[in-house]
């Protein structure tokens, strides 16, 4: 039975440069940091989506934050991006009818 220090892999920990452990740290920390901020502004749209304030943009917003990192969050965003066109001509559509109600007075 041998005593002693366990074998070294090609992974082991203790073997890896200074510098590729911080290059390793600020990968993680910026994904970390935009998977939080992406995540709450996604949330933060959904509730405004029933409550006042500017649901699909915050919810857009929250989808261009976390594409920088993920790939199914980009192409959620131009979903996203689409439904939120759709809903501005919808509401232009009925802008324009209401406008066009009050210029032609009352019947």
């Amino acid at each position: 039975m041998a005593f002693g220090p366990p074998p070294r892999g090609p992974y082991d920990a203790s073997m890896a440069k200074p510098m590729e452990v911080l290059r390793f740290l600020g990968r993680s920390t910026k994904r970390v940091a935009v998977t939080v901020v992406g995540g709450a502004l996604v949330v933060a749209g959904l509730a405004m989506v029933v409550l006042p304030g500017p649901g699909l943009l915050v919810v857009a917003l929250g989808f261009a934050v976390l594409g920088t990192e993920y790939v199914w969050a980009a192409v959620a965003f131009e979903r996203t991006k689409s439904a939120a066109a759709t809903a501005g001509r919808a509401g232009s559509k009925v802008a324009r009818g209401a406008v066009r109600g009050i210029r032609r007075g009352p019947k």
